[in-house]
C-alpha cells in the first residue's frame, strides 16, 4: 500500500468513526432525555399521596350513574371528594368534565363508555376500553394506589381487567381494595350447576389476581333469591374467583330500603358499607348487615 493509499485509507476510517460517533450521539440524546423523564415520573409518582376512588357503572348506565351515591358519600363530610369523569367512546376518544381538586387525596374516579350494553364480548371490550382511560388518568395524575368499586357489570369490568390487564402497571401502581356491588358473576343463571363461560374463564385466570388484594362483595336482599333482576347465587359466586387468591374476602348482603338492584347504589347501607370498608379515613357508627349474620373471610 503506498503513502498515498494509507493517508486515504485512515482519512475514509475517520469519517466512518465520525459518521457512527453522531449516530451514537444523536441517539443518546433522547435516550438519556426519555431515561430522565421516566425517573422523574417514577419519583412523583412514589411521592404522590393521590389514592383516587375508580366507579364503574354496570350496562346500560352512564357516567352519572353514582350522581346520588357520590352527593351521599360527600354529605356533612368536612373534605368531601371531588369527581372527575371519563367517558370513553368506541373509537377510544376519551371525553372528560368534573376534576379533581387539588388538595383532595381522595377524589373519585368515574369511568363510563359509549357502547354500555350488556354480555360477556361486550365486558371484554369494556374493559380494554377501561384500560385506555386507566393508562391516560394514571398517567396525568401520578397516583401510586387506587381502589375500585363496580356496580352490576362494572365489577366484572373490574374484574377481566384485573386478571388481564393490571400486570402492566401492578410494579408501580397498586389496588388496595375491590368493592363490587350486585355484581352477576354467573350472569342470570341461578344454579352454580350452570357455569357460564365468562364465570369458567374468571376462574380458569384468578390467579393472575393481586396478592395483596381486599375484596368485598356487595348483594342486594329484595328477597332471600334475587334483588330483582341479578340472582344471589351469581353474585356469590365471586368466592370462585377470589377466594384463596386475594389477601382477603368478605360477602355482604345489603338489605332496607332500595334493597332493589338498580336501587342499590342510593342504598344507605351501601354507603355505610364503602364508608366502613373502602374509603380511606372513614369512620362509621353503625355496622352493616352482614349476610347470614356472619362474614366470609379467607386470609393466604
Amino acid at each position: 500500500m503506498t503513502q498515498d493509499s494509507k493517508i486515504n485509507y485512515n482519512k475514509a476510517n475517520v469519517k466512518w468513526l465520525l459518521i457512527i460517533f453522531l449516530i451514537i450521539l444523536t441517539l443518546s440524546i433522547p435516550a438519556y432525555s426519555w431515561m430522565k423523564n421516566a425517573n422523574r415520573d417514577q419519583a412523583e409518582r412514589r411521592k404522590s399521596l393521590l389514592s383516587p376512588i375508580i366507579m364503574v357503572p354496570g350496562s346500560s348506565a352512564t357516567i352519572n350513574r353514582f350522581d346520588s351515591l357520590i352527593a351521599q358519600l360527600n354529605k356533612n363530610n368536612p373534605h368531601p371528594h371531588s369527581v372527575l369523569k371519563v367517558k370513553v367512546d368506541t373509537d377510544n376518544k376519551l371525553n372528560f368534565s368534573g376534576s379533581i381538586s387539588r388538595g383532595d387525596n381522595e377524589p373519585i374516579i368515574v369511568i363510563g363508555f359509549e357502547n354500555n350494553h350488556d354480555g360477556y364480548s361486550n365486558i371484554k371490550k369494556q374493559a380494554r376500553w377501561f384500560d385506555d382511560a386507566f393508562y391516560q388518568i394514571s398517567e396525568t395524575y401520578k397516583f401510586n394506589n387506587f381502589k375500585a368499586f363496580g356496580h352490576s357489570n362494572g365489577g366484572l369490568i373490574l374484574t377481566y381487567w384485573l386478571e388481564h390487564y393490571y400486570s402492566d402497571y401492578s410494579s408501580e401502581i397498586k389496588i388496595k381494595k375491590l368493592m363490587t356491588l350486585a355484581s352477576p358473576y354467573n350472569f342470570n343463571e341461578g344454579s352454580m350447576n350452570h357455569r357460564t363461560q365468562m364465570l369458567e374463564d374468571f376462574i380458569k385466570n384468578r390467579k393472575k389476581l393481586p396478592k395483596s388484594l381486599k375484596v368485598y362483595s356487595l348483594s342486594g336482599g329484595e328477597s332471600y333469591e334475587s334483588d330483582g333482576i341479578v340472582p344471589e347465587s351469581s353474585v356469590s359466586a365471586a368466592k370462585y374467583i377470589f377466594q384463596k387468591q386475594v389477601k382477603s374476602f368478605m360477602e355482604i348482603t345489603v338489605t332496607g330500603n332500595k334493597a332493589g338492584h338498580s336501587d342499590l347504589p342510593q342504598n344507605k347501607e351501601v354507603v355505610r358499607v364503602m364508608k366502613q370498608y373502602l374509603l380511606n379515613k372513614a369512620k362509621v357508627q353503625n355496622r352493616p348487615i352482614v349476610k347470614d349474620n356472619k362474614k366470609t373471610k379467607n386470609k393466604r
